[in-house]
């Protein structure tokens, strides 16, 4: 994959947060079961890992289950827990491995099944010391969830007698959340169509730069990935402020006062 000019000069997002949506929409348009889909889903992601890795971003975050993920056909929801332990199995995390990929898991895993969380724990102790890219797959995960598991967690953790509302301040929530151990994510892509968060990331998602395509998930390749890529690289982040160009003169600021 070829690099813009603007990115060899470093404005690639350190942190990508992805939603992979349109698995469905893909499998149905091909006549398939929603299993299949979810199975070239899973294949997608890998190529995007690798794709990453070879760009030297450090973090990349997939959105892989919500928690609101539990209320589709327990026939779908099967399959998915399925495609998750055999994930989880096979080669692909040797391959992640030897990429110096860390893998983390970062949401509610109490309802998984107990092969499926030994398997998470697994895969996490096997590629911790790994630094090239951390990719961190969200599973039964909520931006909801993650704001009060946070204050739960906080306030359990205070002295007692200690004023709460002093204590809970935007800092020390944030290293209770559920990414604390890494910045907050520079552009967060959307495939599918659909333009809304559906509860990902709502913490850390104040100040990213936000890419929709209509691209299902299932057909996104490092092509696409590129095209949001050059499209993050075009803007201007001023996390509220002014961007550099539009600071005023010395002699502007002399003149107007």
């Amino acid at each position: 994959m070829t690099t813009s000019s603007s990115q060899a000069s470093g404005d690639l997002p350190r942190h990508v947060a992805i939603i992979m949506d349109g698995n469905n929409r893909w499998a149905k348009s091909r006549q398939l079961k929603p299993q299949e889909g979810h199975s070239r889903g899973a294949e997608v992601a890998r190529e995007i890992v690798a794709a990453c890795v070879d760009l030297s971003i450090p973090y990349l975050t997939l959105f892989a289950f919500s928690s609101e993920n539990w209320l589709r056909p327990q026939s779908e929801v099967r399959a998915l827990m399925a495609l998750f332990l055999t994930v989880l199995r096979r080669d692909e995390i040797t391959q992640l491995h030897a990429m110096g990929v860390r893998v983390r898991f970062i949401g509610n895993r109490s309802s998984f099944s107990s092969a499926l969380q030994k398997g998470m724990d697994e895969v996490e102790r096997r590629t911790e010391d790994n630094r090239k890219t951390t990719v961190f797959v969200a599973v039964d995960y909520g931006g909801r969830w993650d704001i009060s598991q946070a204050v739960s967690s906080l306030v359990a953790e205070l002295p007692p007698g200690t004023e709460i509302a002093g204590a809970i301040t935007p800092e020390t929530l944030h290293r209770y959340t559920s990414l604390a151990e890494a910045p907050d994510p520079d552009l967060c892509i959307r495939t599918g169509g659909e333009r809304r968060l559906s509860n990902f990331l709502l913490w850390q998602l104040a100040y990213t730069e936000l890419y929709f395509c209509d691209t299902y998930w299932p057909d996104f390749n490092k092509a696409e990935l590129q095209l949001a890529l050059e499209d993050y690289a075009r803007r201007q982040r001023r996390f509220g402020g002014q961007s550099a160009c539009e600071q005023p003169e010395n002699n502007e600021v002399l003149a107007d006062a």
